[in-house]
């Protein structure tokens, strides 16, 4: 993708003349019939509930094939216009009401769709613009949005999360949630605006650079409660008459200020709300108790939603205390997974709400927004027939909630659910499911802590005898540019359109002009460049038993960036090695040590759909051996640097603190597993991005890996405060010198500056110098240019070295 140009371009908000028609998502699946229910007119402030109530949290905004993924792109590099763009978006959001409104879904999201990130969109209409951006007032337009979302010239301009400080000045500068309640209701479809609460805003945020990390966030609510009231104005004008707050903060771990200050902001926002029914949504995980008292003494809210399948012990504080008159928002459908819901199971957890707050103040809903599901099933045509009756996506989801809604107003659909007990039992016998072999030897996994017998300090000198490298040693972390020529070659392989012999020719070819760069800019440790893999994750679930595969379950990761995650389905196994043959290759292509790449078990169940039958854990355990076994068959075959990458490791923390310590030992102990058999002289390297790792830091040291690459320049440099506060790393590290998210190249003086700040809290002995993250998402002139200068700045600070 090219940089984006700052043109002055139309508001993000505004409307397209005349959106094009997209087929609408499968209203149904065979088990499962549509229903539809009339919509009579409100009076404000007032609502009583009817039978059949359903609700959805939020749905998949990048389309059913990706549409706004391919017009955002295109759009970014100047090959389609601004009311291309804007007409995809109305046609995918035109697409979602409908078939929510189709299907009989009674309270139906709007503003949860996004270009880019909601709380991007949040920090768009509060007009809290970072001053590097150059905006000073009037709406927002898609150049601010976008440079924001995807970096400008200045270091470190990536936007990741709002960027607050005292001085920040608040106005009402995007005006996108009433404009897409509009929209929806111009096509005859009243929708809940969704708006992040101004809680969950505040405490996701972190202080702007500059600021003193002690700055209080809660400390700005006075201010950007007017915006909050301005917007509702605007929507009450509009004639909305619900309003839905997301606040997932309330399953963290909040003091006694924050939850006074959470009371204190709805209070203060009560006579705004006065006219509008009012949902306060909380999801991921149990609300905590003193939450949950605090979130249930609040006056002006007619609706709590709760996630009552990761939430199960908020069902217990439901059952000592619900308000009366209040709507309770029963999260049952799983809006994080793609299993088939079991409905007579959730069927009984509405049945003892009813007998809680009664049946006509139970609303029907999706645990969390479905935007973490693939979007459609009816697109998957090559998923046999039992694996895919086992499952649901986003729209066969709203269609569970409205089946769910209908029996639990006495319209029980008998046969559909007979249909859905046979489908449940048939995954659960299925002998494809389970392998008695994997579970025993995960069994005996207990009796080891898989630590490798010789502490790093000795391995690290048994490696440097081998591998004879430099001080500051450069790397890169795997990937390379993955051009539309390799992406053809590997689809044409895959239907058999090419032969195995040319498809490796080329990929060997591909691996020749990776290795030659390298080598031509003075890389010191080489990668081939995984000119092979699809996806890192994907690519070893093609590979191994217990998982499958889908043509179209993508799911947005940022921006316009998908994955499409596979589904572990079964016990898993490798039934053969996996990289040896393409390791081996690239290793025979230089004197220099070529890294093998593996994908770490964690990081492949983090971003996987993984079956819910079993502790996530064991099916984690599965995946270390299956990793282990690879491993030691890259060492067999002459492989002396092995990185197994555990990208994803902080993305599976649970957000209670009181859970993290459980899925640490059990993550960490999964990695140990994969390689705890090598010899000193194999060096295990992992890497790690994607998240702020300071507080797992003591997790990190315990993998026991001899090298560990990390995302450091994209979160500002961060990952170094550990170090100024005293943790000792004695092995070898690689905090990241550049960002790859972003197309700017940082020069030599910039990367020097960076490895000397490292060099301040790090000892030169272990340093190694590295981007953030893989390249696949760059083009090779960007990549060209900013390893040169990655080089040029290592070799400058050694020779600083050397003559000091």
């Amino acid at each position: 993708m090219g940089q984006l140009a700052l043109q002055r371009l139309p508001p993000l908000a505004s409307l397209p003349r005349r959106p094009p028609s997209l087929p609408p998502p499968s209203s149904a699946s065979p088990s499962l019939p549509c229903a539809t229910v009339s919509r009579r007119p409100l009076r404000p402030g007032f609502y009583v509930a009817r039978a059949m109530s359903s609700h959805i949290v939020g749905y998949p905004r990048i389309g059913p094939k990706r549409e706004l993924k391919f017009a955002l792109e295109s759009f970014w590099d100047g090959k389609t216009s601004v009311d291309d763009l804007q007409n995809v978006a109305a046609n995918v959001r035109k697409s979602i009401w409908k078939h929510m409104a189709d299907t009989g879904i009674k309270y139906i999201p709007s503003n949860t769709f996004s270009y880019y990130d909601q709380m991007l969109d949040t920090t768009a209409m509060l007009g809290a613009v970072p001053p590097r951006y150059g905006w000073e007032s009037g709406e927002i337009g898609f150049d601010i949005y976008f440079s924001m979302a995807r970096g400008n010239a200045c270091p470190n301009s990536h936007y990741i999360v709002p960027e607050l400080g005292p001085d920040v000045k608040f106005s009402y500068a995007s005006h996108k949630a009433v404009v897409e309640f509009k929209e929806a209701k111009a096509l005859g479809i009243d929708t809940v605006p969704v708006l992040i609460g101004p809680m969950t805003y505040l405490l996701l945020s972190k202080p702007a650079k500059g600021v003193e990390k002690s700055f209080c966030l809660l400390s700005l609510i006075d201010k950007i409660l007017p915006v909050y009231k301005e917007v509702l104005a605007d929507l009450k004008s509009a004639g909305a008459r619900w309003i839905q707050f997301d606040e997932p903060i309330l399953v963290m771990d909040l003091d006694t200020s924050q939850l006074q200050a959470f009371s204190d902001a709805y209070s203060h926002m009560e006579s705004s709300l006065a006219g509008l029914n009012v949902l306060i949504a909380t999801y991921f995980a149990d609300v905590p108790a003193e939450a949950y008292k605090t979130l249930m003494s609040l006056k002006c809210v007619t609706g709590f939603g709760f996630d009552l399948v990761r939430g199960l012990e908020t069902l217990d504080l439901i059952k000592m205390n619900f308000p009366r008159g209040k709507l309770l928002f029963a999260g049952v459908v799983d809006g994080r997974n793609i299993w088939a819901n079991d409905l007579s199971a959730s069927l009984k957890t509405l049945q003892t709400l009813e007998d809680i707050v009664g049946k006509e103040k139970v609303v029907v809903s999706t645990s969390c927004s479905l935007l973490h599901t693939a979007v459609d099933l009816v697109n998957e045509i090559k998923l046999d027939k039992e694996l895919k009756s086992w499952l649901a996506f986003a729209a066969q989801k709203v269609v569970e909630v409205n089946a769910l809604a209908k029996s639990f107003s006495g319209a029980k659909d008998e046969a559909l659910f007979s249909s859905n007990s046979m489908r449940q039992a048939s995954r659960k016998s299925s002998p494809r499911v389970t392998n008695a072999a994997v579970q025993q030897d995960v069994a005996a996994l207990k009796k080891s802590d898989h630590h490798r017998s010789t502490e790093v300090s000795v391995r690290l000198q048994a490696q440097q005898k081998k591998l004879n490298l430099p001080a500051l040693p450069t790397t890169t972390i795997g990937s390379f540019p993955q051009t539309t020529d390799l992406r053809r070659i590997r689809r044409e392989f895959k239907a058999k359109k090419i032969s195995e012999v040319d498809y490796v020719q080329t990929i060997k070819e591909e691996y020749e002009k990776v290795v030659k760069l390298q080598e031509e800019l003075g890389i010191d440790v080489l990668v081939h460049g995984e000119a092979e893999r699809n996806d890192m994750v994907e690519f070893f679930g093609e590979q191994l038993s217990g998982f499958a595969f889908t043509s179209n379950g993508w799911v947005q990761s940022y921006g316009s960036r998908c994955v499409k995650p596979p589904i572990i389905y079964g016990d898993i196994t490798r039934p053969k090695a996996m990289t040896v043959f393409w390791s081996s290759m690239a290793q025979k292509m230089t004197q220099r040590p070529m890294k093998g790449m593996l994908t770490g078990p964690v990081t492949i169940l983090n971003w996987s759909f993984v079956r819910n039958d079993q502790p996530r854990h064991e099916t984690c355990f599965q995946i270390a051996l299956a990793i282990k076994d690879e491993v030691e068959d890259l060492e067999k075959a002459g492989v002396t640097v092995i990185q197994i990458d555990e990208a994803a490791l902080r993305e599976g923390l649970p957000l209670r603190k009181s859970e993290q310590k459980f899925y640490l030992d059990w993550a960490v102990h999964a990695f140990r597993i994969t390689n705890c058999g090598v010899q000193d002289t194999t060096q295990i390297h992992t890497h790690m991005c994607y998240s702020n790792f300071n507080d797992i830091i003591h997790s990190i040291i315990d993998m026991d890996a001899d090298v560990i690459t990390i995302e450091n320049s994209r979160s500002d440099e961060k990952l170094l405060s550990v170090f100024h506060e005293g943790v000792k790393y004695g092995a070898g590290i690689g905090p990241g010198v550049y960002d790859i998210h972003s197309p700017r190249i940082p020069s030599t003086e910039e990367i020097a500056e960076r490895i000397n700040k490292m060099l301040a809290v790090l000892d030169s002995k272990v340093l190694w110098v590295n981007p953030d993250c893989g390249l696949k998402t760059r083009n090779y002139s960007e990549v060209k240019s900013a390893l040169s200068n990655m080089v040029a700045a290592a070799k400058l600070i050694r020779s600083q070295l050397n003559k000091s």
